[in-house]
């Protein structure tokens, strides 16, 4: 494809570079579920986010993500260690059943 992000910007397709990025990012995600489970697993074992938070991420339900993470060999943390960990893992459940 010959199409450049130049090409876009300047037929004023889109706002902004970032824009553009953002969208182009979003609509990868989408068509390659394997590269968010990727990411969320990335994530998962290096920014401490909760297993709720990375299934959310990845797109699947909770069991799913911890079946991804065992298959690949990561060591679970179940539970949370505060309350304000405990409070962002219901909220993001929450949202993930919506």
């Amino acid at each position: 494809m010959d199409v450049t992000i130049k090409d876009l910007l300047e037929a004023k397709l889109y706002d902004s570079e970032g824009a553009l990025l953002s969208d182009a990012l979003r609509h990868l995600l989408r068509s390659r579920p394997d590269l968010r489970i990727k990411v969320a697993v990335y994530r998962y074992q290096h920014d401490d986010i909760s297993l709720a938070r990375a299934a959310y991420l990845a797109g699947v339900s909770w069991q799913q993500m911890r079946e991804i993470l065992l298959e690949q060999g990561v060591s679970l943390r179940l539970g949370p260690e505060s309350i304000s960990e405990a409070r962002a893992e219901v909220a993001t459940l929450r949202k993930s059943l919506q």
